[in-house]
């Protein structure tokens, strides 16, 4: 399956919204798309992960760059609406407690 990416801004908050699944094959343009947002100094980004249905460690490895650029230029992002399973990756890692995540978990597809 394919990585649907939208980008839009709600007032100073840019969302990044994504649907499909995020593995070795999509990972690659997600990152460049996150990191390109993340790049400008103090950007805020909303990560909306809510039809994102399967995240590999590749996937986990994307946002752990993203955190890394976002704390050298002072930006910041959120991921929202995860699904059960892909906040479970988070979770067991123990990524939940270094990134920002405002969960509203919903069942697996």
């Amino acid at each position: 399956m394919n990585l649907h990416i939208e980008d839009f801004k709600e007032g100073q908050v840019t969302v990044l919204k994504l649907a499909g699944e995020i593995d070795a094959y999509t990972a690659p343009q997600l990152k460049e798309k996150l990191l390109g947002l993340l790049r400008e100094e103090n950007a805020d980004v909303q990560v909306d992960l809510e039809k994102v249905n399967y995240m590999d460690s590749t996937g986990l490895g994307v946002f752990i760059s993203g955190l890394k650029t976002a704390n050298e230029v002072n930006s910041s992002f959120t991921l929202v609406n995860l699904q059960e399973n892909v906040y479970r990756l988070f979770n067991i890692t123990g990524l939940n407690d270094v990134m920002k995540i405002e969960n509203t978990i919903r069942g697996g597809m």
